[in-house]
């Protein structure tokens, strides 16, 4: 028998960025899912992140997100960086803009990795990366009558 790390699936995909992209559509976690489907993967982690009612204290109404143009660009390169650095099999991201409302669905990323640890860690890195570095801007409507801009970089 083979030793596991003489196997071509304990390693990185040749091509495992899947799915990159930014969209004024609702968002599908089983399109995300699915781009990430890889026999060679034993786990895949996925995030999905949701508008919430609340933010520092206030109720929340509604949100809208808005990007530069180079921020599907933006996600690409935190992507192939996350590649380097795991063993990543599969990795799909996408983010919503335009106008959401509470409970829509914000952004989902996954990634299959060989290993559940792996593919925990690259997935709180992608996302970690893509909320900090990707110019993204949320735009949110409180109760209140009150706004405010929160910015991703």
């Amino acid at each position: 028998m083979a030793h596991t790390s003489d196997h071509p699936g304990e390693r990185a995909a040749q091509d495992p960025i899947k799915l990159i992209a930014v969209r004024d559509t609702p968002l599908s976690v089983d399109e995300v899912f699915r781009a990430v489907g890889d026999a060679a993967a034993g786990g895949i982690a996925l995030f999905v992140g949701t508008v919430r009612n609340h933010d520092g204290g206030a109720d929340v109404d509604a949100l809208g997100y808005s990007c530069h143009p180079s921020a599907e660009a933006e996600m690409r390169r935190i992507a192939e960086k996350v590649v380097a650095d795991h063993p990543v099999r599969a990795l799909a991201a996408v983010h919503r803009v335009g106008d959401l409302g509470v409970g829509d669905l914000a952004v989902v990323v996954a990634v299959a990795c060989p290993h559940r640890a792996e593919a925990f860690d690259a997935c709180r890195k992608l996302i970690d990366d893509l909320k900090h570095e990707v110019p993204i801007w949320k735009h949110q409507r409180f109760s209140d009558g009150t706004e405010e801009w929160v910015g991703a970089c």
